[in-house]
């Protein structure tokens, strides 16, 4: 006799009931498509159509989990700033998700993957847009096996384009002008972030040396963290943040939001890294789970202590990027360090963010969420700790793999924020930024029916 809970019921089933009656029917439902597809072979190909099923399945599902991280960057953010550009916060990562799908099917999956580099394994580009024949649609693996669609790969890939912008926006955040914003975005998103992605993911020079970076520790997190220093150094501060070498605190106005959007990334995370498998296979599937688990709890639990003995008191923001940084540092070897190396990793990066938050302070680069701290230094740490934790990977090949993308996308965003600067200019002026830039940019505000106290 067998129980299933089924509504917070307890339903008793006999075996026999099971094997006789749905066990068949399961069985009969997974084997139709085998027996369409391969008429007197479908005994043969039935458990291949059910494996590519599964694994496309999965895929999907990860997409969706992703695509969750968005508004997670976007409750965090706005959360973390406040509320008189809370409009202009979401308006920028409403905008950003837009134009990383658009772009990535216009020309970003095209450079990315482009099957062929025409500059030695530097460069490739196999056209624009997206499309394939029908008797292209399925992505097979090594043995030959369907793991997913050509439409699939492509959306699930799209999901992370616009990640590395996202980094950027909270970087920047409460001072850049919005028009200026969105034009680097476009050209980061559509040139810069899948032509460095093609070095690894694409077969590239690196990925030729063996550098690994499982889902993006380097090559999302800190592409996004070297533009967003690049453009938080052409920018300055916020008015009002470094008085007469004092650090001014400038609080965030809805912690609760940005604890929210927290969650909601750790909860995306599980696509962002669980899909980074590419296969619906239980047994890596389920231990990148627990690996990306237990480095955000480290990280949480690192940050915590180290804020708590620097600051006297438990700072709830630092526990809370503290997740993120766990969660960025294990991005990179996920599916290839051991468990408790997923913890060494995890709390390593929850003291890395708190130190590096109070130190670019100090050196008066403001980031008003952290989003340096969090995604590039410990993008950084989580690709070089591959190389430290993993037998298989080295850390040479690591640090030369961190070196390139850093002085490539800092290089590349540096110029074209720089060329924005002297055209376009990229900050508000400062009644723009003292008056808020959600009345300023928008003529709107978030928070209609209460009064909003604007000053620096």
């Amino acid at each position: 006799m067998e129980v299933y809970k089924s509504n917070n019921k307890e339903v008793t089933m006999n075996r026999s009931t099971v094997n006789k009656i749905i066990l068949p029917i399961l069985m009969t439902v997974i084997a139709l498509p085998g027996v369409a597809l391969a008429g007197d072979g479908a005994a043969e190909v039935t458990g291949a159509v059910a494996t590519y099923v599964t694994n496309n399945t999965w895929m999907l599902v990860a997409t969706f989990l992703v695509f969750i991280m968005h508004l997670g960057f976007a409750s965090l953010e706005a959360g973390l700033t406040r509320s008189k550009n809370t409009i202009n916060i979401l308006f920028k990562n409403t905008a950003i998700i837009a134009i990383g799908l658009l772009t990535y099917a216009a020309i970003g999956f095209n450079l990315m993957y482009p099957g062929d580099f025409s500059i030695g394994e530097f460069f490739g580009f196999s056209g624009f847009g997206i499309g394939v024949s029908s008797e292209n649609m399925m992505v097979a693996g090594d043995d030959g096996v369907g793991i997913y669609t050509y439409w699939t790969d492509f959306i699930f890939q799209a999901m992370f384009a616009a990640t590395a912008a996202t980094v950027v926006s909270g970087a920047v955040a409460e001072r850049i002008k919005l028009h200026s914003f969105l034009i680097f975005s476009t050209i980061y998103v559509a040139l810069v972030y899948p032509w460095v992605g093609s070095w690894k993911w694409g077969g590239g020079w690196l990925d030729a040396k063996g550098f690994y970076d499982f889902a993006g520790s380097t090559l999302v997190h800190s592409v996004g963290g070297w533009a967003a220093l690049a453009g938080v150094l052409l920018l300055g501060p916020r008015l009002g943040k470094y008085v007469n070498n004092n650090i001014k605190p400038i609080m965030g106005h809805n912690i609760p939001l940005a604890a929210i959007g927290v969650f909601l990334l750790w909860l995306g995370w599980f696509g962002f890294n669980g899909g980074s498998v590419l296969s619906a296979d239980p047994a890596a599937v389920s231990f990148v789970f627990v690996t990306t688990s237990l480095a955000a709890a480290a990280g949480i639990v690192g940050a915590m202590a180290l804020s708590w003995i620097l600051q006297k008191k438990p700072d709830l923001t630092m526990v809370l990027n503290g997740a993120l940084a766990g969660l960025v540092g294990i991005t990179a070897g996920a599916d290839v360090v051991s468990v408790m190396s997923a913890v060494a990793i995890g709390f390593i990066a929850g003291l890395l963010v708190v130190i590096f938050v109070m130190g670019f302070d100090r050196m008066k680069i403001d980031d008003p969420v952290g989003a340096i701290s969090v995604h590039l230094v410990c993008g950084i740490w989580g690709t070089l700790a591959v190389g430290i934790f993993s037998a298989d990977h080295s850390f040479s090949t690591q640090f030369i793999g961190v070196v390139a993308y850093g002085i490539t996308c800092f290089v590349a965003a540096y110029a074209i924020f720089f060329v924005l600067k002297v055209t376009l200019g990229i900050r508000v002026d400062k009644e723009e930024e003292i008056g808020g830039l959600d009345v300023g940019e928008h003529g709107m505000t978030a928070y209609a029916d209460f009064e909003i106290r604007s000053g620096i």
